[in-house]
C-alpha cells in the first residue's frame, strides 16, 4: 500500500497534558505503518461541555501505510497505553487521538467516520490543523460535498478562535 497522507488531533487534560501530546507525537512516530511528518505547535483550550483543566491540543500530519481501521486500532492502543480510560461524554483524560482526516477516505461506519464528523465545528482542532494545511476537507457526516479546514475556520466566531492560546 502506497502511504496516504492522514491528520491526527491530540488532545490530554491530566496530568502533564503538554508532555503527554509530546510524547504521544514520538510514539505515533515509532508505530509501524506511520510517519509523522509534521506537527502543529501545542495550544491550550477550556473543556468543551465538561469539567476540568484546560487541554493542551495539537495536529500532527502524518504519511500512513494502514488502513483508516488499522490506524484507529493503533491510535487507540497508544490511548490505553497512557492510561485512557472512557468514562463519558468528554470526560477528562490523560491522551485522545482522533483520525481527523485521511488522504481521499470518505469512510461513514458505525466505530469510524472520517473525516472527524465534528471536527469542522472546534476551534481547538481547526486552529492547529490550518497550521498545518488549510486544504484538508472536513465537513459533517450528512454533508454531499466536503470543504477546505481554512474555509470551516473562517466561518467561526472570533471568541471561539480566541480560546484557543499557544500553549
Amino acid at each position: 500500500m502506497n502511504p496516504i497522507t492522514a491528520y491526527i488531533g491530540l488532545g490530554a487534560n491530566l496530568g502533564q497534558p503538554d508532555v503527554a501530546c509530546q510524547s504521544a507525537i514520538q510514539c505515533i512516530s515509532a508505530s509501524r505503518g506511520i510517519t509523522v511528518l509534521k506537527s502543529s505547535a501545542l495550544y491550550r483550550t477550556v473543556p468543551i461541555d465538561a469539567p476540568g483543566p484546560d487541554y493542551c491540543n495539537a495536529v500532527i500530519e502524518i504519511a500512513c501505510e494502514l488502513s483508516a481501521a488499522a490506524l484507529l486500532e493503533s491510535l487507540q492502543a497508544i490511548e490505553h497505553e497512557f492510561g485512557r480510560t472512557r468514562t463519558g461524554w468528554n470526560s477528562p483524560r490523560t491522551l485522545d487521538c482522533d483520525l481527523i482526516a485521511m488522504q481521499m477516505e470518505w469512510i461513514r461506519e458505525p466505530r469510524l467516520i472520517v473525516p472527524h464528523p465534528r471536527a469542522h465545528l472546534r476551534a481547538f482542532v481547526l486552529i492547529p490543523l490550518c497550521e498545518l494545511n488549510r486544504e484538508v476537507l472536513l465537513g459533517p457526516p450528512e454533508a454531499q460535498t466536503l470543504e477546505p479546514a481554512g474555509i470551516w475556520l473562517s466561518r467561526l466566531s472570533s471568541a471561539a478562535r480566541n480560546e484557543v492560546k499557544r500553549w
